[in-house]
């Protein structure tokens, strides 16, 4: 007899590895409203959310802004950006 009442059970779950966490959070001015962009340690992007974002703050709460987006590790992942953008926005650093 089936235990399963006609649903058939999910398949065996094959472990894979975890995605990298996210190290920095970005808070820029895109266009005229402020965007929260996530990235790992490597700069590369993992998703841009809006700023105002109940989550952001969870995330960004206790902990200090910088104003490091002009730096030149930061050119490439906000090469979307312009000068002033990126001198104004906040980049948070997360503790994995």
């Amino acid at each position: 007899m089936n235990d399963g009442y006609g649903i058939e059970s999910p398949g065996p779950h094959h472990p894979a590895p975890h995605r990298e966490p996210v190290r920095y959070v970005v808070i820029i001015d895109a266009g005229g409203s402020a965007v929260a962009r996530l990235y790992r340690e490597d700069r590369t992007l993992v998703t841009e959310v809006n700023a105002a974002a109940e989550e952001i703050a969870d995330m960004t709460r206790g902990l200090a802004p910088r104003q490091t987006a002009g730096d030149v590790k930061w050119d490439l992942p906000l090469s979307g950006h312009s000068a002033v953008e990126r001198a104004a926005a906040d980049v948070y650093t997360l503790t994995v």
